[in-house]
């Protein structure tokens, strides 16, 4: 049996500011006020920023996320996002 890794051990993979893509269909668990159960908060290719950075069983990191087309801001897991910001060289000498 594999045991999840302790997120915390390590620093927090996003920042507050960065843009992210969602990986996974993200449903309402009970936690999203305002909602029923089971309804689609984001769904796949999403794209929103993170607004803050918290700890859920002090062994994750929790990403707020706020998404501007529907104004939500969802707490998210590391495994339901990626990067969305491009890749650019900003140290690469200019000549």
């Amino acid at each position: 049996m594999q045991r999840d890794e302790i997120e915390l051990d390590s620093q927090p993979i996003f920042e507050i500011g960065q843009k992210v893509r969602v990986k996974k269909l993200i449903k309402n668990d009970g936690t999203f006020p305002g909602r029923e159960i089971g309804e689609v908060l984001a769904k796949i290719g999403d794209v929103g920023y993170v607004s803050s950075i918290g700890t859920f069983l002090q062994a994750y990191y929790i990403y707020a996320v706020h998404f501007l087309e529907t104004g939500y801001i969802i707490g998210c897991r590391k495994r339901e996002l990626e990067s969305a910001e491009e890749k650019h060289e900003s140290n690469a000498p200019t000549e």
